[in-house]
């Protein structure tokens, strides 16, 4: 194959069986990128759009999860073996993809138009394992940052006309998932597929497939018709004809290459001459970029219909997440409210704090006579290391009484939350959190959650005391007293007790510091202890939903995708 003298057009010679592509100057590559903003504008856009489109997951194992990776992953092929190469080098030669099923002749055709052998062949199947892109030598340049490159074995070859370069890929229906993979990979790489079918395999469904969305997507597209028995020919063709126009592909090149007997490495020349010939025009300034603008064109066109799809299915991720949520608030708020209801029950005072308590205040207990009959404190600060000694383990009981009713809580959570995940009405994604929830059971959340309560005593009774209401008089003069004999430490652990529900303690602390003064500090940690417990509730409901603070699940995850598209469609 060598291009005619002063880059002549060649003509097809009489009864070469070939449907010529029209002229399409309005594809020109340079005719697509005529917009108001720059070539270069359009390209950092899909640059972008390919990153957007990298950074997409389907974290929730949707129906239609599996399809959307498959689209995905696809969409991706499309932008970095396609659209990027071609908008970063538009003058680079149109990359024709020879490909078709196994047996089909595909290396033997691209051996015959080069006149010699480059790419293996032979009746070993697979044959074709390795991609071989052969190209004029003057074209390196043009083609030296191009993905195929690094992918495949190159070849250059001045068989080959400038402004083209074939690319002899796998079976598409190869035995080996990798060579069907890379097969599919390859026509997304395409300016233009050359496909190469027989009279046996024509009708087979997986070439059928890959050609619709060939046409779904605007590629250009010629079709080879190897091995064709001569008493066959008119009523194949007619079939083949009829086939390519339920397509979409009724303007598409048709060659045939009538069967020559047993398989040869090398087809006679006069077989491929019409292929020969149409790729020479092809390989003409005008009518290569006629064929890459078109296909250009077409992909910048199907990429709106891959993108939208994309952006639906990442925004059902988003819907199911917000579905999930609301599940998992749902089961959360009866159990915010029990534990709630637990924490201000303040059962305590009928437990081990009880016990510990009347150790202190019967008998000869250290409390026993602390209050006078006139209300205020007896004694004077002496003692005062003693009674806060003593105070320590009724203190440690109701911090185990706070603890046991933040963990209970806590675990009613976890187990309502597992109930509404696991039932049959779950909504889709469920079993995502289920696998995926690690409950901190272990961390001591609840025992730090009960001791900064009890570190939360301290400072209300601190502030309850320095309210100026109340301050002066008697019952200011009372409160100085307290706070002098006992310290504010032993009065805090006296409101602790009282919150946790011995109404003693609470009484007693009225005594010292005034009733006022004692109702508003126990009822404060009462509700300090509600919040901490309902906030280990709401720990339980973030670990379970924690799978969900993904950003593809966020409510807004599509809008980039949608975003990116927009600016593509006002390039283009």
């Amino acid at each position: 194959m060598s291009a005619p003298p002063g880059n002549a057009t060649a003509q097809p010679a009489p009864g070469d069986v070939v449907v010529a592509p029209g002229r399409h100057t309005a594809d020109d590559p340079r005719e697509v990128l005529a917009r108001p903003l720059a070539a270069t504008s359009l390209l950092d856009a899909i640059r972008d759009l390919r990153r957007d489109v990298e950074d997409t997951d389907f974290p929730l194992a949707l129906p239609s999860a599996a399809g959307a990776i498959e689209s995905r992953d696809r969409l991706l092929h499309q932008l970095t073996e396609h659209l990027l190469p071609r908008l970063t080098e538009l003058s680079a030669p149109a990359v024709v993809v020879v490909a078709g099923p196994t047996g089909a002749g595909k290396s033997t055709l691209v051996n015959s138009l080069l006149g010699h052998q480059v790419s293996d062949a032979g009746v070993l199947r697979p044959t074709t394992r390795q991609p071989v892109l052969v190209h004029h030598p003057d074209d390196l340049d043009l083609l030296a940052d191009h993905p195929l490159v690094a992918s495949s074995r190159t070849v250059a070859d001045v068989g080959v006309p400038r402004g083209i370069a074939l690319l002899d890929a796998p079976d598409m229906d190869s035995v080996l998932e990798a060579n069907r993979e890379t097969a599919h990979r390859l026509l997304e790489a395409a300016d233009l597929w050359l496909f190469v079918t027989t009279a046996a395999r024509y009708g087979d469904a997986l070439p059928w497939h890959v050609l619709s969305e060939a046409a779904d997507r605007g590629a250009s597209v010629a079709m080879v018709l190897n091995r064709v028995p001569t008493a066959s020919l008119p009523t194949i063709r007619g079939d083949l004809l009829t086939r390519l126009r339920e397509h979409g592909l009724e303007g598409s090149p048709l060659f045939v290459v009538l069967d020559g007997g047993p398989q040869v490495e090398l087809l006679e020349a006069s077989a491929v001459a019409s292929v020969n010939r149409w790729l020479l025009m092809l390989a003409g300034p005008d009518r290569s970029r006629s064929v890459i603008g078109r296909t250009l064109r077409g992909s910048l066109a199907a990429l709106r219909v891959w993108v939208d799809r994309l952006a639906e299915a990442v925004q059902e991720q988003a819907d199911a997440a917000a579905d999930l949520l609301v599940l998992l608030e749902d089961a959360t708020r009866e159990h915010t409210r029990a534990a709630a209801a637990a924490a201000r029950a303040a059962d305590g005072g009928t437990g081990a704090v009880a016990v510990r308590w009347a150790e202190l205040t019967s008998g000869d207990g250290v409390f026993a006579r602390l209050a006078g009959r006139s209300g205020g404190v007896r004694g004077s600060g002496r003692h005062r290391q003693q009674r806060q000694a003593a105070v320590e383990p009724v203190q440690h009981e109701a911090v185990r009484w706070a603890q046991a009713v933040i963990a209970a809580g806590a675990a009613r959570a976890r187990t309502g939350l597992r109930d509404a995940l696991s039932a049959p009405d779950a909504p889709p994604g469920a079993a995502l959190l289920l696998e995926t929830w690690q409950p901190a059971t272990g961390d001591g959340a609840d025992e730090a959650a009960a001791r900064a309560w009890a570190g939360q005593g301290l400072r209300t009774l601190r502030a309850a005391l320095a309210d100026p209401a109340g301050a002066g008089g008697r019952e200011g003069r009372r409160r100085e007293k307290a706070v002098r004999v006992l310290g504010d430490e032993t009065l805090a652990a006296i409101a602790l007790v009282g919150a946790a529900g011995v109404r003693d303690a609470g009484a007693l602390l009225g005594a010292l510091v005034g009733p006022g003064v004692a109702t508003r500090v126990v009822d404060e940690l009462r509700e300090d202890l509600v919040a901490r417990a309902a906030a280990r509730v709401e720990q339980a409901r973030a670990e379970a939903g924690r799978p969900l603070d993904d950003a593809d699940l966020a409510p807004d995850a599509a809008s980039r995708l949608r975003l990116r598209l927009a600016v593509i469609k006002g390039l283009t």
